[in-house]
């Protein structure tokens, strides 16, 4: 599989090269919005839409069997679970959870490759904006595979927008800590649209619609993000101190005295068989 992925990734590169006008273009910075820095969400923590409250409020378009599955997990997380939540073992939060940003991101932009740098869990997106495809042999991953295009709205030769679509995500995941949850054939379709504030540069949006099979509808929202203009970096290692852990599909936790405990109330033992010493006859 590793072969295959470094084979595939270089044949790309060699047909980008080759192919799309895009890249063949010299890359003028002045063209581009000035989106660099580091930019915090505006709005409460670990809601999708922002402009709602938290798990039930969110109002989210689940079909029946997904707003059974919803219930459930908030049931278990009423109880002391995790409610599906895969970050819990430091599980990326994947697309599109990640833009509801946990901690700041950076963006930085290049000819080809517009890159979203995520503090929380260190995730990384790479929008490629070179003009290619998608590709049929690339292998899932949480952050899916994404290809942007840049917008010139107002015809001035300066871009305003940039569009993107994601695509190839892989599961576990879920649209929020609440456990609200995405569909099992992991065929997320993400949209995405980001521009500055025209009357305030320091304001950045970011549409986003969400096509899911767990979803009767495609769902909007509006994520809004500030600039700071003094930043501060600091890195989160979400293995530091982790005290989750995953057993037989049942998540536990490390005491304070290194031993195994429940996550819930009532939750029984992990499976201990291979820690029965058998006696040699």
């Amino acid at each position: 599989m590793l072969l295959r992925s470094v084979i595939s990734s270089a044949a790309l590169a060699v047909a980008v090269s080759a192919g799309p006008a895009a890249a063949q273009q010299p890359f003028e910075e002045t063209k581009y919005p000035p989106m660099a820095g580091q930019w915090h969400r505006v709005g409460p923590l670990g809601v999708f839409d922002s402009t709602k409250p938290p798990a039930r409020g969110q109002q989210a378009p689940l079909t029946p069997e997904y707003q059974a599955r919803f219930e459930a997990n908030l049931a278990e997380v009423a109880k002391g679970g995790s409610g599906d939540d895969p970050v819990h073992t430091c599980i990326p939060e994947g697309m599109p959870r990640a833009m509801n940003l946990v901690l700041p991101m950076e963006i930085v932009i290049t000819r080809n490759t517009t890159y979203i740098l995520m503090e929380y869990l260190s995730m990384l997106r790479r929008i490629y904006t070179d003009g290619r495809s998608f590709p049929t042999d690339e292998d899932p991953s949480w952050m899916g595979y994404s290809i942007g295009k840049w917008i010139d709205e107002d015809g001035d030769g300066r871009f305003d927008a940039l569009e993107v679509e994601t695509r190839n995500l892989k599961n576990p995941r879920t649209f929020d800590p609440s456990g609200l949850p995405v569909h099992d054939d992991a065929e997320t379709v993400v949209h995405e649209r980001f521009y500055l504030d025209k009357a305030k540069p320091d304001i950045l949006y970011d549409e986003i619609t969400v096509m899911d099979h767990a979803l009767t509808k495609p769902w909007t929202v509006l994520k809004t993000m500030r600039r700071e203009k003094n930043p501060i970096w600091v890195e989160s290692i979400c293995a530091e101190g982790n005290v989750h852990v995953t057993i037989g599909g049942e998540q536990y936790m490390l005491g304070s005295d290194g031993l195994l405990m429940p996550f819930r109330e009532g939750q029984p033992p992990p499976d201990l068989r291979h820690f029965n010493k058998q006696t040699a006859k």
